[in-house]
């Protein structure tokens, strides 16, 4: 499943995404997310590590939401099956989802660390 950023936000395609809030962990956060961004609820133990951690510049146009004088972004990837796909979008943050298949979604995706989590996703469940 990927969501489309909202126009305001980019405006581009893209797997659940988040920060971190303090004292959270990766896990934390990733279940915060996939819950504030699909309305799914699910626990910490469905998560499947990839064994993957993108690092990268941060966009000039994105930092902004960071601390002043951060420029780089470290991004845990975690993958996670969904039986229901019922989603439930924030608006403020996305404004449209689709289910796709694997060569799809490469293609739609924006950003290279989400191709390289999602050809990770790929693998682990081969």
């Amino acid at each position: 499943m990927l969501l489309r950023r909202v126009s305001t936000y980019g405006g581009f395609w893209q797997p659940v995404t988040g920060s971190l809030e303090d004292g959270e962990s990766h896990r934390e956060a990733a279940i915060r997310e996939v819950r504030e961004e699909t309305g799914v609820r699910t626990a910490m133990s469905d998560l499947i590590d990839l064994g993957l951690i993108n690092r990268f510049v941060i966009a000039p146009e994105w930092r902004g939401k960071y601390a002043p004088g951060v420029t780089h972004n470290e991004e845990v990837c975690f993958a996670l099956r969904v039986p229901d796909r019922a989603v439930l979008l924030d608006p403020v943050e996305h404004d449209a989802y689709e289910w796709v298949d694997y060569e799809t979604a490469l293609e739609m995706l924006h950003w290279d660390s989400s191709k390289k989590a999602l050809r990770a996703a790929e693998a682990a469940f081969k």
